[in-house]
């Protein structure tokens, strides 16, 4: 018994632990991202410091490198560990790594996810709810939509946006595209087609938990007196949207990683810079590998907001989640 209690307090310290780390690494990640947008927005003619360039000069690295590795043959033996971080120092100050571009680009990966998501949502739900409700001609509508959407490839309707439909000149053609802080066309096009294929895909999340609801519920709210539409807004839809937040905060994620392909149309978000930076002379494996760090860091905080949001839109007795106190 005692052995169980002792396994069982081992486990919540690593539990504890692990969430400390892992809150240390967001906010030190976060606030880096942070800093360096307002750093490149606000206050690089305060700072000194271009958008381009570094927080730390590589030479103070290169200066830690020295002392250390010093300090390592003064310790001999017992000196590896002390090496080895000189080491990772020398590597830091000789290596040109990107950060400051890349985090310049982590901005407009988010634009790009944030804004195909939100407004995926709001064609989503009329979508959704056309499906398991509407008549004979919204389904048909509303399925063939679907199906033609989700039976083909992001890129290729990235594509057929960009190429083949006009709409980058059509939109060129609005007055401050691509002036000041209004994105220019191509990442336009880019929001628009992250659009229409997510809401392909939240629809099918949004339909399968409106199917969750129980049916006697929409009976009920008819029998008060409320309007069929009017029990679906009311009554179903509040219950049937926190059902599908799981499947939400899967399509978040699949969206971080997708709005890559946008670099297909020269939209220069995470991926296509860490492509412009490999090709310019800085070392492939570092930049590919940081890009890879910053997407995985990404994801991790997406899905973290999405669990705090489930948990705080959930309604006693209603869903499966978790750690709910109230």
């Amino acid at each position: 018994m005692s052995e169980t209690a002792t396994s069982r307090d081992r486990r919540a310290l690593l539990g504890r632990t692990g969430a400390l780390v892992g809150l240390l690494v967001g906010l030190l990640f976060w606030g880096w991202l942070i800093a360096r947008w307002l750093n490149a927005w606000l206050f690089s003619g305060i700072t000194g410091i271009g958008p381009n360039e570094p927080f730390v000069s590589p030479s103070i690295f290169g200066g830690i490198a020295e002392t250390l590795t010093a300090t390592a043959s003064l310790l001999g033996p017992l000196g590896g560990p002390v090496y080895l971080t000189g080491e990772l120092f020398l590597y830091a100050a000789q290596t040109p790594n990107g950060l400051p571009q890349l985090a310049g680009a982590v901005w407009l990966t988010i634009v790009l996810t944030v804004l195909g998501l939100g407004l995926g949502l709001i064609i989503a739900v009329p979508l959704s709810v056309a499906r398991v409700y509407g008549g004979t001609v919204s389904r048909s509508i509303a399925l063939g939509y679907i199906e033609l959407i989700r039976g083909t490839p992001l890129l290729a309707q990235l594509f057929v946006l960009h190429f083949g439909t006009g709409l980058s000149s059509f939109i060129r053609e609005f007055p401050g595209v691509g002036q000041s802080i209004i994105p220019d066309q191509f990442i336009w096009v880019a929001i628009i087609g992250f659009t229409i294929n997510s809401a392909a895909y939240q629809a099918e999340y949004i339909r399968s938990a409106l199917l969750s609801v129980e049916e006697g519920q929409l009976t009920a709210a008819r029998a008060v007196g409320l309007s069929k539409l009017e029990a679906i807004r009311y009554v179903v839809l509040p219950q049937g949207l926190r059902y599908a937040i799981p499947g939400w905060s899967n399509e978040f994620v699949y969206l971080i990683k997708y709005s890559s392909l946008a670099a297909f149309i020269t939209v220069p978000e995470l991926f296509f810079t860490s492509q412009e930076l490999a090709t310019v002379g800085y070392q492939i494996t570092v930049v590919y590998t940081l890009a890879a760090l910053i997407y995985l860091a990404l994801v991790l905080s997406a899905s973290k907001l999405m669990n705090r949001i489930e948990q705080a839109v959930s309604i006693p007795g209603l869903g499966h989640v978790t750690g709910r106190t109230h």
